[in-house]
């Protein structure tokens, strides 16, 4: 039991021992740890202030972002529909022009069928009328006194007619 129980000098050497370190703690050290513990709080309390005052611009930061996303977005959009509306009225503007051009084809293929008809026509009437003229140059040549001979003669110069 002696070893649990301490003597009354070992309390008195350790509670001298003990004020000895305190009262030279007290006088050299005491002030600079509290000074030390003062600066930690105040540099920590700096450092949440700015942590909040980044953490308002980051938020300030991210509201710009986001507006100038959307002002972004609006702006593709609005240049998008402007390229449609000018991509629309060029394909317009090509297609009327093609059906112009069609038109204008068909209208000159229409006048030169027209003109070459008409060239045709007049050429088979002047080769109908150069025959007309032929056999009856040949009738008249010929004299004839009668008529069935008359007749058999334009019937073989009918049949000896060649038409292209």
């Amino acid at each position: 039991m002696d070893l649990l129980l301490p003597h009354l000098g070992l309390i008195v050497w350790t509670l001298v021992a003990f004020l000895i370190v305190f009262f030279i703690l007290k006088k050299y050290a005491w002030k600079p740890i509290i000074k030390g513990l003062n600066d930690r709080e105040t540099s920590i309390a700096n450092a949440i202030a700015t942590a909040e005052k980044v953490k308002l611009e980051m938020a300030q930061l991210k509201n710009d972002n986001e507006a100038l996303l959307a002002t972004a977005r609006e702006e593709r959009s609005a240049m998008l529909k402007e390229a449609k509306e000018i991509k629309d009225k060029i394909v317009n503007d090509a297609k009327n022009e093609a059906k112009v051009q069609a038109s204008k084809i068909i209208a000159d293929a229409q006048a030169s069928i027209t003109q070459q008809k008409m060239a045709a026509i007049v050429d088979l009437k002047n080769q109908v009328g150069n025959l007309v003229i032929e056999v009856s140059e040949k009738i008249l040549r010929k004299e004839l006194s009668n008529k069935a001979e008359q007749e058999n003669y334009i019937k073989e110069l009918a049949n000896d007619v060649k038409l292209n």
